[in-house]
């Protein structure tokens, strides 16, 4: 009898135990360094950071090295965001070569999603934000197939996209500049002022020798 209870006292006790809030350490981990590596964001240190770093005698730096660009980005745009720069921006021919067909669609895309609300689907200038003056936003934004638009040159139209202009802010923390550049030739393709496809142009060019031999009959 003495034993039961004696046994039953223990047993009682193990079920206490496994029962009760206990922390646990875990086990060992073979190489602890790759299990919980490290995350480094991007970026992420503040100024204040730094500088208590650099009391350290620690010259850190989180941004890239000064000149890099992206891989697959173009040189960057050297024209300042001034009245200089923009009447030499006029000057500045589009990089890009005709656009295929997927491109065009892609920059289709892009334009609806960020000039699209303003300038319209159409690009008469009649987004949601204006929605002929019922909209949200007081003003017309630019007509991009007026006549002052269509005499535009690529290179302003790039500048404005890059740096804003009047009431129009700058689209360059969301579009790249290849996107940009790209939406400039869907742009002028809407006007019928050229950007045709590279399959349209194509096209064209293989028309032109069949022109040129009837001619020369």
């Amino acid at each position: 009898m003495k034993k039961l209870s004696i046994i039953a006292v223990v047993t009682g006790a193990v079920v206490l135990a496994a029962c009760s809030d206990v922390k646990r350490k875990p086990g060992k981990i073979y190489m602890p360094d790759m299990a919980y590596s490290r995350a480094y964001e991007a970026y992420s240190v503040t100024e204040e950071q730094r500088a208590e770093l650099k009391k350290q005698g620690i010259n850190f730096s989180n941004l890239p090295v000064e000149g890099t660009i992206s891989r697959g980005e173009m040189l960057p745009y050297s024209l300042k965001n001034d009245s200089a720069g923009y009447a030499l921006s006029a000057g500045i021919r589009n990089p890009l070569p005709a656009l295929t067909e997927q491109e065009m669609q892609e920059t289709e895309r892009l334009y609806l999603i960020n000039c699209g609300i303003c300038h319209g689907q159409a690009l008469d200038g009649n987004g949601p934000l204006y929605k002929d003056g019922a909209g949200p936003y007081p003003a017309a934004p630019r007509n991009l197939l007026d006549d002052y638009s269509k005499k535009l040159a690529d290179g302003t139209m790039f500048h404005v996209m890059t740096y804003g202009r009047n009431l129009m802010g700058s689209y360059a923390s969301q579009l790249t500049r290849k996107q940009r550049w790209m939406i400039v030739s869907y742009i002028r393709n809407k006007q019928g002022l050229g950007g045709a496809t590279a399959a349209a142009a194509s096209d064209s060019t293989a028309a032109a020798p069949k022109a040129d031999s009837t001619a020369t009959k």
